[in-house]
């Protein structure tokens, strides 16, 4: 499904396979392989991906129309794998509309992403279990379990582990853009 949707979506936007590769410096045989199913690319890849397509991460795995009502059982979310900076994503909402919701798991040690990141979003996260370290170029917040944080998206961050044990967190974007 992801290989059929991104074709789709770099079509749409009138894009070579050449053009894609150029603006996102992902290479035209990793692009390919992707759109042939025949590779399933890291969380870094996705994000680039995305963000040259100018469309949340998450919608290059949504599939077809939806009724503006949905449902999402537990063993059919759609998700992301760990990837090498340990922390995997499952999306909680459906795909649509101007709200998006993932479960974000860390392992002990690991980031979100490897450097800080923007986007074009409003985020609030609350921990379900262990600590999460809130990162920003200036500030960095701590927060255990039940605690909450809300901030502007534009604002190059990240979220981190720095405990022995795995972290559960749920985060809340609007609009979508992950």
């Amino acid at each position: 499904m992801l290989g059929e949707r991104l074709r789709a979506l770099r079509k749409a936007k009138g894009l070579s396979l050449k053009e894609l590769a150029a603006a996102t410096g992902v290479s035209i045989a990793l692009i390919s392989q992707v759109e042939r199913n025949q590779l399933d690319p890291s969380l870094d890849t996705l994000r680039k991906l995305a963000r040259t397509l100018d469309v949340p991460l998450f919608s290059l795995f949504q599939d077809g129309p939806v009724n503006g009502v949905a449902v999402v059982r537990y063993d059919r979310r759609l998700s992301i794998g760990t990837s090498p900076y340990g922390v995997a994503y499952t999306r909680i909402s459906p795909g649509f509309g101007r709200l998006e919701m993932l479960e974000g798991i860390l392992l002990p040690g690991a980031a979100s992403s490897p450097e800080l990141w923007a986007h074009q979003s409003e985020e609030c996260a609350v921990v379900l279990e262990g600590d999460l370290s809130v990162e920003f170029a200036d500030d960095v917040f701590l927060l255990g379990f039940g605690d909450s944080i809300y901030f502007d998206s534009r604002r190059p961050h990240r979220y981190a582990n720095r405990s022995t044990s795995l972290t559960k967190y749920i985060v809340s974007i609007t609009p979508p853009s992950f």
